[in-house]
């Protein structure tokens, strides 16, 4: 789907307030609720939206520590480990990555002891290097990476 300046707009609108009226962001980009809602299903029938979501204070939920996790597999054979991956409620995000290291995990717990015991988990897998986050400085929504239309 080849995307203009009003499905930008839309989609920059939905970022902000992803429940907002349809009617509320037609006024915002001088078109009809309706023609905004055929818009909007536009873009969740060819994938562009993919899902609707919060962003939650996770101090708030008691999740104090953030963990990034470089993994060094000890096997070719990762099957099992993206299981763990897909299983593990602390991982938050997961990449496969080249240069150093096998996977970059994003972990979210509420403990050192939590985060320790998932890193003993970690070793069944391989060997890993852990960075710790002192302070987030910007979360942003993927759209702001897109390119402007």
């Amino acid at each position: 789907m080849q995307l203009d300046q009003t499905d930008y707009q839309i989609l920059r609108l939905l970022t902000e307030n992803s429940r907002i009226q349809w009617k509320d962001l037609g006024k915002q980009i001088h078109m009809t609720g309706q023609a905004v809602g055929n818009r909007i299903k536009k873009l969740e029938e060819s994938g562009v939206i993919t899902a609707y979501s919060l962003i939650i204070d996770e101090m708030k939920l008691g999740l104090a520590y953030t963990a990034f996790v470089i993994i060094h597999m000890k096997t070719a054979n990762h099957d099992s480990f993206i299981r763990f991956i897909m299983d593990q409620h602390e991982i938050v995000e997961a990449h496969r990555i080249s240069g150093e290291g096998c996977y970059h995990l994003t972990i979210k717990v509420s403990s050192q002891d939590q985060l320790n015991l998932f890193l003993d988990k970690l070793l069944d897998y391989g060997n890993y290097s852990l960075n710790l986050s002192i302070q987030k400085i910007k979360q942003r929504s993927t759209l702001t990476a897109a390119p402007n239309e």
